[in-house]
């Protein structure tokens, strides 16, 4: 059977928020204001520092979304693209980049499972070889966001996608691996055999180290230019896990932001 490595991507990957690594550039196009880029700094000081517990991954996302409401599409899209070697290559850690070659090279899928916007991550993916992409999916109407989100990638819908798309693909989830920082994709890991913690927040270490599962540590970036890459599978699929799946992270979504309400 196939084998895939499911990885996040804010702190595991690279070492920010990928969803607000992008403000100076957003405010270089005319998308932000300087006050906002200064919140996004703000709230980028906060997360790495607080960790992304619930409460912290509810104000990100209320933040984004408010942030975001009535962006072009078609423009967020065009500097990302623009912008993006510029922006992730000095933030990529070394340490997930010979991760990724390594489950290449043992003939497993590389698959990045973000909260973030897929217009966002689908590029991030592309660029560091990933064969597909879950990640959030942001409402957009007459070619631009509304605000809303159709699809929310975080905690159960994260560990909802890996198990649909072992399904879909194949993959003997007991085989497969899974890498995160923060306890809110506890459930993701716990839906693989290889489970690890990397630069874990509090609360994640605490269930890793009662669970047994490796600790790692990642704090090299590294420049992307100077790494060799695999190459990545024929498409980038940006939410992988196909509608019926969309659906179920949606419900998941809803059920879990009206326990906070």
């Amino acid at each position: 059977m196939r084998t895939a490595a499911f990885f996040d991507l804010d702190k595991t990957i690279i070492a920010k928020s990928s969803a607000l690594a992008f403000s100076k550039p957003f405010q270089a196009g005319g998308l932000i204001s300087r006050r906002s880029v200064l919140r996004s700094a703000y709230a980028q000081f906060v997360y790495m520092v607080g960790g992304a517990d619930h409460d912290q991954m509810e104000k990100m996302r209320q933040f984004m979304s408010q942030l975001t409401a009535g962006w072009d599409v078609a423009t967020v899209r065009e500097i990302v693209a623009e912008t993006l070697h510029h922006v992730v290559d000095p933030i990529v850690y070394d340490e997930a980049v010979g991760l990724i070659e390594e489950h290449h090279a043992a003939g497993r899928d590389v698959i990045i499972v973000s909260t973030s916007g897929a217009d966002v991550v689908e590029p991030i993916g592309e660029m560091l070889g990933a064969d597909h992409v879950v990640a959030t999916q942001m409402r957009i109407e007459d070619g631009h966001y509304t605000g809303e989100i159709d699809y929310y990638a975080y905690a159960d819908a994260k560990a909802e996608a890996v198990r649909h798309l072992a399904a879909e693909r194949g993959y003997d989830l007991a085989r497969c691996y899974a890498y995160s920082d923060s306890v809110t994709d506890v459930p993701m890991l716990e839906a693989v055999g290889h489970p690890h913690a990397v630069n874990p927040d509090k609360e994640l270490r605490k269930v890793a180290e009662t669970a047994g599962w490796p600790v790692l540590v990642f704090n090299r970036p590294v420049n992307l230019d100077k790494k060799r890459l695999p190459a990545p599978g024929p498409t980038i699929t940006a939410l992988a896990v196909g509608g019926a799946a969309a659906s179920v992270g949606v419900l998941l979504w809803k059920s879990w932001r009206n326990r906070l309400t």
